[in-house]
């Protein structure tokens, strides 16, 4: 049987064709953060009163100073509520003036806001304040558990239909519900249009790195992990210029539509993974992309090699079964899920944390995407030095144990910890890519997408938790720090149970995906072993 990768040789594994294609997947990513800044950039208590302009019918010409004291009551400090108001009552207003107002009731007629930061946020626009203060953290929860269902729902997906589809879809899903979200009427119209621009975001996310890596030959497998992730990094920096500028939320939503219009114009031009079509045994589509690559790339493509992939390839089944069937599969997708989920937990509880640090937010927010750059950047390098297992082991082990020497320095040692804090960040973020590469080499091309939508899954339940996590600090501030990084520092220790995958084919085929020196009995479906290493599995046994 003839591998892809021998393939990919002949019509170049990092060619012209291949830089392109990760440009094009990559892009998007740096407009995808973007889509936060709806929940990110606004201020969740704005300095406000209810409007009380009924009172001008009475008398147009009062000042601003005579109609709020007309008509709100005022809190024990002296200042005016900032959400009650006093009943409004058909009186003239020298009665209102001889006599005052007493009754009071909860804003009838929304708010006035002021000294704001932003022109529009969707605090002030749906006014989520007072009874409604929670609604903000609502929308952000909902867009996270949007995040979560694309990877759980296009991950698998993809493995049926195709890596190409499910990375279109997105794109197109993500054009549309951002204008939507932009021209939402309502909060209920926004929240529900928030919750698939997430799921669009998620799918997108995991799906077109993927279909990149498919593409890529192995010395430069880890580029498309990377580079999505270094894009969106920088898109965080990006964000935080836009937002500065264009300080109203809704034409920052329609600003990166029209970005993303760009985007769904040449997504179409993306062609199917090959590797993918000659999984589902689709191999005269596969031939013709192969040509095509190999001309880009200005290869020639011996048709022999061609013809033996036709004659030889044929379908093999798939899917999320194919996975929990297989206790090497099984011990594989826990240990990385485990390793994701530990440190985008503690990712997001430290992330959560840094606005305490008192700094102005566009800058906290440039430093968040640009102090990224360097973990991607240097991923790509170490990966190829230093092989998958031991960067995730070393970069997993080193950010826990960073996040707990916190522990010994006191609260009032702000520099020392920000410094831990922002170091330990640092390699969790890191190892956050790693893994991106690694679930990858780990599983089969029946099972690849499905096994990253699964870890994207323990991913984005991690993000769910970490607020909860968060508020245990009431107890002690210490106890979010040690569930976190005890939690990375295990799963840094769980990976040495897995394989290392450097410099090795993406497997095809479910034994082609285990442990080196493993197989399947494909009789009665248990696992035994062989003594012959599968690398050489193009020898006759």
């Amino acid at each position: 049987m003839v591998d892809f990768g021998d393939i990919l040789k002949t019509i170049g594994d990092f060619g012209f064709f291949q830089k392109l294609i990760i440009l094009g997947l990559s892009f998007p990513n740096f407009l995808l953060p973007v889509s936060f800044c709806s929940f990110l950039f606004i201020q969740s208590d704005p300095e406000r009163h209810c409007n009380t302009d009924w009172i001008l019918r009475a008398a147009p010409n009062l000042t601003i100073d005579e109609q709020l004291n007309l008509t709100l009551p005022r809190e024990k400090d002296g200042s005016f509520s900032r959400c009650r108001m006093f009943v409004p009552v058909d009186w003239n207003i020298s009665t209102i003036r001889n006599y005052g107002l007493s009754n009071t009731t909860e804003c009838m007629h929304g708010w006035v806001y002021g000294n704001m930061l932003y022109e529009t946020t969707v605090v002030t626009d749906f006014d989520l304040v007072c009874g409604k203060s929670n609604m903000a953290e609502v929308a952000q929860t909902i867009f996270m558990f949007g995040l979560l269902a694309g990877s759980l729902i296009f991950g698998p997906l993809a493995d049926l239909y195709g890596r190409r589809r499910t990375t279109q879809l997105p794109a197109v899903l993500l054009l549309t519900f951002v204008i939507v979200a932009g021209m939402s009427p309502s909060f209920e119209i926004y929240v529900v249009s928030q919750f698939i621009v997430g799921a669009a975001l998620g799918a997108y996310r995991i799906n077109s790195v993927v279909l990149a890596t498919e593409w890529i030959g192995i010395t430069k497998r880890s580029f498309a992990s990377c580079m999505s992730q270094l894009f969106a990094g920088l898109g965080q920096c990006a964000m935080a210029g836009l937002v500065y500028v264009v300080r109203d939320w809704r034409k920052t939503q329609y600003i990166v539509a029209g970005a993303q219009s760009f985007v769904v114009l040449y997504i179409w031009w993306i062609p199917e993974s090959a590797r993918w079509l000659l999984w589902k045994g689709r191999t005269d589509e596969a031939k013709k992309l192969i040509r095509k690559v190999a001309a880009i790339n200005k290869k020639e493509p011996p048709e022999t090699l061609l013809d033996e992939v036709t004659r030889e390839q044929q379908v093999r089944s798939g899917g999320i079964k194919e996975i929990f069937t297989s206790r090497v599969l099984i011990k594989r997708i826990f240990i990385i899920s485990f390793a994701w989920f530990s440190l985008n937990l503690g990712y997001f509880s430290l992330i959560l944390n840094v606005g305490k640090l008192g700094l102005n937010i566009f800058l906290v927010q440039f430093l968040f995407g640009i102090s990224e750059a360097p973990a991607h950047l240097l991923c790509i390098w170490v990966l190829e030095f230093l092989g998958r297992k031991k960067s995730l082991i070393s970069t997993l082990l080193t950010g826990g144990l960073v996040c707990l020497l916190t522990l010994a320095f006191s609260q009032d040692s702000a520099v020392a910890i920000t410094a831990l804090v922002t170091t330990g960040k640092f390699f969790l973020n890191w190892a956050g890519s790693v893994c991106m590469v690694y679930i990858q080499e780990l599983f089969p091309t029946s099972v690849r997408q499905t096994a990253v939508g699964l870890g994207s899954l323990a991913f984005r339940v991690a993000g769910l938790l970490s607020p909860l996590l968060n508020m245990l600090a009431v107890y002690h501030h210490s106890v979010p720090i040690i569930v976190f990084s005890s939690l990375a520092v295990v799963s840094g220790a769980l990976v040495f149970l897995l394989p290392e995958t450097s410099r090795k084919e993406l497997p095809d085929s479910t034994i082609d995906g285990k442990d080196s020196g493993v197989t399947t009995n494909k009789t009665t479906g248990n696992d035994f072993i062989w003594t012959v290493n599968i690398s050489m599995k193009s020898t006759k046994l």
